[in-house]
């Protein structure tokens, strides 16, 4: 049992957070203060756990994040959809490219931010907008598209 200094309770030590410099291995406030205790640092220094986050993450503020949306006339620069939420970033240099919506984001990651593959993707899908295909016209199609890949590697 560990008196908590913040509650004044006194609560089986599995009720505090885990830490290797103290004698007793545990953090000396119950996990509900110490928990607490962060959410008010973060406010009070940052201003909120958003901005904290993006600071932390990509070098700007919530201020900052804000006046990219302003300048993106409030939507997502690649679908229009209103109300952006998600730092996008340029992974190899760490530069912020601008805020865009959950799905473009996540898309734009599941390609890697690879430019050659969302060519390839666009091509893709503007060569199957036509009427439906049969099986032997998708392999030859996917034949010519590897070749292709194969000729600008």
């Amino acid at each position: 049992m560990k008196r908590c200094p913040d509650c004044g309770e006194w609560k089986p030590s599995d009720a505090f957070p885990r830490n290797r410099r103290t004698k007793d291995g545990r953090h000396p406030y119950c996990k509900p203060c110490h928990n607490a205790r962060g959410r008010e640092t973060r406010e009070r220094l940052y201003g909120g756990s958003r901005h904290y986050h993006l600071v932390r993450r990509y070098g700007i503020g919530a201020a900052e994040v804000e006046e990219l949306i302003r300048k993106q006339a409030g939507a997502c620069p690649i679908c229009a959809k209103p109300d952006p939420e998600h730092v996008d970033h340029d992974h190899a240099t760490a530069r912020v490219r601008g805020v865009l919506c959950f799905n473009c984001n996540g898309g734009l990651g599941q390609f890697r931010d690879d430019v050659q593959a969302l060519r390839n993707a666009i091509e893709y899908l503007e060569d199957g907008a036509g009427a439906l295909v049969g099986a032997n016209d998708l392999v030859a199609s996917a034949r010519d598209r590897a070749r292709k890949l194969q000729v600008v590697s």
